[in-house]
């Protein structure tokens, strides 16, 4: 690939002056400029969102909807103002857009107001082998809590969704069916348009889990058609402690809230309680002011550049990152080979070298990648490894940080090679 000062085909600017606006990745780590590639963890903040959090708190900040201040009019301008640059992003109406903590809370509210009112003994829970725990868990729990079954669609051998399972497995008319929209682990893209309409034609309630999917792929959620779609906000650059849910309104309508307190009712006396119309009716409490404005900062600064361009440039790096890997002796990549359904998350075992091991000499490097069972339990069994390494990759990445990762990888060999 070209050097790293070049401009992507798609991007505006140039990787030096995208670079440029992220503090953290001017430090140095153990006496080496930091390479971070641990973006499916968790994405580096630009200045921008930096700034706009700093700004709320020190001259708009006060409680929303409750005052009639100017400092709560501002504040709750530029809260609801995040509400409306997150539905601008994923397509939606911003009235059918939920805050919450992070995707975890977001798929919990969904799990378990609607598992609640509609789960019942002897019903079947749809999952996918390549479902991160915070979309596993949930369903758990609200199956157990309703006697209901889960049921779990395979992997196959290159990485992506056993489509016959599927199909099988919605021909048992199962009650709800959850999916995620692109690995954490694998990096495979789901077709989840179709898999959408074969769920909702067997008759289930579906949720999209779009926290790998936002960063870096324009959203539709119209044209997915999912009652429900997850995302979170420190994947998308924004700061954590924030996510959204995003709902059809003719479901979050008949839904009795996830939490009760302020904020979510139309009414409450001796007698009884009545319940705000949604959004504000799962949003119990003083929600997350300041960083719901970072993630709307987000959205502008990912707006700017381009959702589908972040993603391009991405995918450039990752395709970089997959001919580079092949050259490791010993190091096997998981996931579809390099095509139009592979992001750019990029998980290998090194033979013999234990991932933790392999992340610590990385580290040694200043390289930053993630090691374990990446919250997905149930794949490290389908694939037969306790745990994986993996390198994931945003729009500053550059193919030097990939060089960087290989002469890394080739250390660890030396070392186990020699001994230690």
């Amino acid at each position: 690939m070209e050097a790293t000062s070049a401009t992507s085909p798609s991007l505006p600017r140039s990787i030096e002056e995208i670079r440029s606006e992220f503090p953290i990745l001017e430090r140095d780590v153990n006496g080496v400029p930091l390479a971070y590639l641990d973006n499916s963890a968790t994405a580096q903040k630009p200045v921008a969102v930096i700034e706009s959090i700093s700004d709320f708190l020190a001259n708009h900040n006060a409680n929303v909807h409750r005052g009639v201040h100017t400092l709560s009019e501002e504040a709750t301008a530029l809260y609801e103002g995040a509400r409306g640059k997150v539905a601008g992003l994923i397509g939606a109406e911003a009235r059918d857009v939920i805050f919450t903590r992070n995707a975890t809370e977001a798929i919990n509210v969904a799990a378990q107001a609607w598992g609640e009112a509609n789960l019942k003994s002897g019903d079947l829970v749809v999952l996918t082998e390549m479902e991160h725990h915070s979309n596993i868990v949930p369903w758990y729990l609200a199956a157990r809590r309703a006697g209901a079954e889960l049921e779990w669609v395979p992997v196959d051998d290159e990485g992506r969704l056993d489509r016959d399972s599927f199909s099988k497995a919605m021909e048992k008319g199962p009650r709800a069916v959850a999916m995620t929209h692109v690995s954490n682990v694998l990096g495979t893209r789901n077709p989840v348009e179709e898999l959408v309409a074969e769920a909702r034609q067997a008759g289930a309630l579906t949720l999209v889990d779009g926290t790998q999917a936002a960063p870096r792929i324009p959203v539709d959620v119209a044209a997915i058609g999912a009652d429900f779609y997850a995302i979170t906000g420190h994947k998308l650059y924004g700061p954590t402690g924030v996510g959204v849910l995003h709902g059809r309104r003719e479901v979050l309508d008949t839904l009795e809230p996830f939490e009760g307190g302020g904020s979510m009712i139309s009414k409450v006396s001796k007698d009884g309680i009545t319940w705000a119309s949604p959004p504000a009716r799962f949003e119990a409490g003083t929600p997350m002011i300041a960083e719901a404005v970072g993630l709307g900062a987000a959205v502008d600064w990912a707006g700017d550049l381009g959702i589908e361009a972040i993603g391009a440039h991405e995918r450039a790096i990752g395709s970089y990152a997959l001919e580079r890997l092949g050259e490791v002796e010993g190091l096997t990549v998981f996931g579809p080979s390099e095509g139009d359904d592979r992001e750019a998350i990029v998980s290998f075992d090194l033979e013999g070298i234990h991932p933790h091991d392999v992340a610590q000499i990385l580290d040694r490097h200043g390289v930053a990648v993630r090691a374990g069972h990446h919250c997905n339990q149930v794949l490290m069994e389908r694939l037969g490894v306790p745990a994986l390494t993996r390198a994931s990759f945003a729009v500053y990445n550059t193919p030097e940080e990939v060089d960087r990762l290989v002469e890394g990888l080739e250390d660890c060999r030396r070392i186990f090679s020699d001994g230690g």
